[in-house]
């Protein structure tokens, strides 16, 4: 059975708690990052982030930026925006400081991080989201000391978007289920008359059928 997107959402968000909780801190230790930033804009989202942002949000909104600090216990998530974002606690008092950068750089000097990775890359393009003018904006306001610290997260970029946890690897039996009877449907008489039917109408039938789903 395929779940309506109300209690998908739901399964979603789920999995990215367990990711955040359990692989998120075992990827930046073995990686040597205890600071991991990520920015995007609305409309450019990084290829990272967008896995990271709840199952509501369509996308980034305005400059999303998210924080992930290990303090050695556990990592903490924080969002510098006015609202929480999903898991990530909102950490930007408008009361304090009124421009968002003012509000990360203090964050960072308040957190002493050693390693900080963010998101450029040469060789994934998915490890590379972070923008020309966002970086130029954040090295800008850097403090000197810590601008040696800022490394690429290529590696952990990569390792985020690719290992699974064992929540997902048991949920993917019921999604290999449910493509593998798509895909005998799309084979089947149903959809295919011999002589008739071109390889050209089973993709588009795919692509509908999945639509449809």
């Amino acid at each position: 059975m395929i779940l309506d997107e109300r209690v998908r959402a739901e399964v979603i968000n789920n999995i990215l708690d367990d990711r955040f909780n359990h692989l998120l801190p075992q990827l930046m230790r073995r990686e040597g990052f205890d600071m991991w930033i990520l920015i995007s804009r609305e409309y450019h989202e990084d290829p990272v982030m967008k896995t990271m942002l709840p199952a509501e949000w369509l996308s980034a909104r305005r400059r999303t930026v998210f924080v992930f600090f290990d303090n050695g216990k556990t990592v903490e998530k924080l969002a510098i925006a006015r609202y929480d974002v999903g898991l990530l606690k909102s950490s930007w008092d408008l009361n304090v400081y009124s421009d968002q950068w003012d509000a990360l750089i203090d964050g960072i000097k308040s957190k002493k991080p050693k390693n900080i990775g963010i998101n450029y890359s040469s060789n994934y393009a998915h490890a590379d989201g972070l923008s020309h003018y966002e970086y130029e904006q954040l090295i800008s306001r850097l403090p000197d000391e810590y601008k040696a610290r800022v490394h690429s997260a290529e590696k952990l970029s990569v390792a985020w978007l690719e290992t699974r946890t064992k929540y997902e690897m048991d949920l993917y039996e019921h999604i290999n289920r449910i493509s593998h009877e798509i895909l005998r449907e799309g084979l089947s008489n149903k959809v295919i008359q011999p002589g008739i039917t071109t390889t050209e109408d089973v993709v588009w039938w795919y692509r509908q059928r999945i639509t449809d789903a």
